[in-house]
């Protein structure tokens, strides 16, 4: 990574500290108390022996804070409370702050400092929480604008990358995810698997089946190069449910490497653990894989991932395929446990996890016993039995928002002591409760729990993976169905990852937002890459 972006790189992280402190209900005070700025990358002009007498990262996180909440230097002269919480014995005068912004900082920090403020900025107006000191958002976007005209040289500014780029750097995450698949075929055979790839992502593209996909891509490609769609199925065949599973793992190896080698990925991660579905609507006879759902008479497969959430690379790092027990077939009772372990197993081979996030559906002992067996924090709602209920309903007699109940797990697996953390529910007026094995404090709770928020990116992943990316298909063939929602994840991943890389690169704002849409990258993996020689 070149000097800039890894400026621009720190720049994001830095918005992305303040927003999650923020986030736990701190003031803009008590965010910028916690904020540590990144400084590896930055050089400060004045040399040590300049009779200064500010820190440079005290007065760097004073210029975020201007550049944050829009003051005037003569306003900011007046924040005298501001000092401790920036790490500065006062705050500088007018003509002090003036020389600085124009003397001790050069354009790289100018850059650095506006970046993260209006990143910040940005994601206080669309997504909250509401800060009354952060200045109104158009001001930030007024500024880019003016930023974004042609400079003096006649270069248009700001432009943050080109086809070509997005096209190169496609490719890179490309090769970096197709490579760890083999389907075994032979090596005179008239595709080679990258073939077979494209297509199956041209499908999840354009949203059809196998027979009128490869129709139309051989169309739009040309007979000689699209294979036929009973070859597709026949290819997609060969994979057999272990060798795809092993292939996913390498390639996320593969793909963990690369964005490590561009920026510090922060270890160790927060993942969500979650069970999506996808309908089938076929005769359940002797699918042994189909499982019934929530919603009474309707049948979906059914597939456990688990992926990073929070402020690291949003990346599916495990898939694993759930199998139910159900009254059309002779499956054992399925036990969830079980499948956390295999996933949580898989994920700790590529980066080392600190909380495990999961829904109601993993509310159980065994599930709890497992986690803490694997060595992992979680944070779990629970399903509210009669026990909870009495002690929420001592809790309204009381006069309390919070409790904390210690308790202990007890299952023939082992054992340990976790508590439940009684706090207010951001969806109603009610309770939540939440499972943890991690020591809180009532004083600490609510904040803690507000960690759970982090879950709602594994939603969104959904989405795009099933609307996205995965390709339809009628087929009662499980290998069909299990490698077409594993290569939806991949794609899911390989978009990921070239958002990252284009913004690691990129002259650009850092942001939640992906620069590319899914759409862009399927329809460059699948029609504009051709394999490499």
């Amino acid at each position: 990574m070149n000097a800039r972006a890894a400026r621009m790189t720190d720049a994001f992280l830095v918005g992305l500290d303040l927003r999650e402190s923020l986030q736990f209900n701190n003031s803009l005070f008590e965010a910028f108390e916690e904020l540590e700025v990144r400084t590896d990358n930055l050089e400060d002009n004045y040399p040590e022996w300049h009779p200064v007498s500010y820190s440079f990262q005290g007065i760097l996180k004073l210029f975020f804070y201007r550049e944050v909440t829009g003051d005037s230097y003569r306003e900011l002269s007046n924040h005298h409370e501001l000092a401790s919480a920036v790490g500065l014995d006062r705050i500088p005068d007018v003509s002090v702050l003036s020389r600085t912004w124009r003397n001790r900082f050069d354009d790289a920090i100018r850059e650095f400092v506006k970046r993260g403020a209006h990143l910040l900025v940005k994601n206080i107006h669309d997504f909250g929480p509401s800060v009354a000191e952060v200045r109104p958002k158009h001001e930030v976007l007024d500024s880019e604008e003016r930023g974004s005209k042609k400079s003096g040289s006649g270069e248009e500014q700001g432009v943050p990358f080109d086809d070509k780029e997005i096209f190169r750097t496609t490719r890179l995450a490309r090769e970096h995810c197709f490579n760890p698949f083999d389907s075994g075929r032979a090596e005179n055979s008239s595709y080679d698997d990258s073939r077979f790839f494209e297509l199956q992502t041209f499908m999840g593209m354009v949203g059809c089946g196998t027979a009128q996909g490869a129709a139309r891509f051989q169309y739009r490609r040309g007979k000689e190069f699209g294979p036929h769609g009973d070859t597709h199925l026949r290819a997609v065949k060969q994979f057999d449910g272990e060798s795809l599973l092993d292939g996913f793992n390498i390639a996320t190896d593969q793909l963990l490497s690369v964005i490590e080698s561009e920026v510090s990925f922060r270890r160790p991660v927060t993942v969500a653990l979650d069970i999506t579905t996808v309908p089938y609507f076929g005769d359940v006879e002797g699918m042994s894989m189909v499982s019934g759902t929530k919603d009474g008479d309707e049948r979906a497969f059914k597939f456990a991932t688990l992926s990073i959430v929070g402020q690291n690379v949003p990346l599916v790092l495990a898939v694993e395929p759930i199998r139910e027990s159900s009254g059309w077939d002779s499956n054992p009772p399925n036990r969830i446990h079980r499948v956390v372990r295999r996933l949580v197993r898989q994920a700790k081979e590529h980066v080392p996890i600190e909380m495990v996030l999961c829904d109601r559906e993993f509310d159980s002992m065994r599930v709890f016993q497992t986690l803490s067996d694997l060595g992992v924090n979680y944070l779990i709602p629970k399903r509210i039995t009669s026990s909870e209920r009495k002690a929420i309903e001592q809790m309204e007699r009381d006069g309390q928002e919070v409790a904390v109940e210690s308790a202990s797990v007890h299952v023939e697996q082992g054992s340990h002591a976790m508590q439940f953390l009684y706090v207010p529910s951001t969806k109603t007026d009610g309770t939540t409760v939440f499972a943890t094995n991690v020591h809180v404090q009532p004083e600490g709770a609510e904040a803690f729990c507000r960690r759970y928020s982090s879950r709602w990116q594994i939603e969104n992943e959904y989405k795009s993976i099933k609307h996205d990316f995965l390709a339809k298909t009628s087929s009662k063939d499980y290998r069909v169905r299990l490698f077409y929602f594993v290569f939806a994840v991949l794609l899911y991943n390989i978009w990921r990852l070239t958002d990252f890389l284009l913004k690691a690169g990129a002259d650009g704002e850092m942001d939640y937002a992906p620069v590319i849409t899914a759409g862009e990258c399927v329809e460059l993996i699948s029609s504009a890459l051709l394999p490499p020689d």
